[in-house]
């Protein structure tokens, strides 16, 4: 029924969808105003598995391989407003241990963390790239500039002068 059109409808305690006057799902409504509910049984099948996923376990996981790797998993999981929503861009990640080994998965997510890409996408292009077995590059140090100078004119030097242009 993806992408099909269905009526709803809406009382003080139930919420009930209809497909062509057929009643197909009925829940209880939740009293909490912005907040989403979810019926396991109407969850697709591929994301019921991630039920008994909590963050924390994704994070205990991610830190067997190393703290980079813990980093990149606790950092999608709190960019989102439900954390569930980056479970599955969290075990694509792991899995990619499986694939590269845990020590090139730690040293991906390091750069990854490195570089403020923390995507799944971006540490499978690491990864597939091998950008992390380059060691980073060191950043360029910036010298503050002094606040004053004797090449500097100050801000009289700009003021119109008596008599000219």
């Amino acid at each position: 029924m993806v992408h099909t059109a269905l009526d709803v409808r809406l009382t003080v305690t139930t919420v009930e969808c209809f497909h062509k006057s057929q009643r197909v799902a009925s829940h209880v409504r939740s009293a909490e105003r912005g907040r989403h509910t979810t019926v396991a049984a109407h969850l697709p099948s591929s994301h019921q598995r991630y039920l008994a996923w909590s963050p924390s376990r994704l994070i205990q996981w991610a830190d067997t391989i190393g703290p980079a790797t813990a980093a990149v998993v606790n950092t999608l999981l709190t960019r989102r407003r439900h954390p569930e929503q980056g479970y599955r861009s969290c075990l694509g990640i792991l899995r990619l241990g499986r694939e590269y080994g845990p020590r090139r998965l730690g040293a991906a997510c390091h750069r990854a963390q490195a570089l403020e890409a923390f995507a799944y996408k971006s540490v499978q292009s690491i990864l597939k790239t091998g950008l992390d077995q380059q060691p980073l590059s060191e950043p360029i140090p910036t010298v503050p500039l002094p606040s004053t100078h004797d090449h500097l004119r100050g801000t009289t030097y700009y003021q119109p002068h008596e008599g000219g242009v």
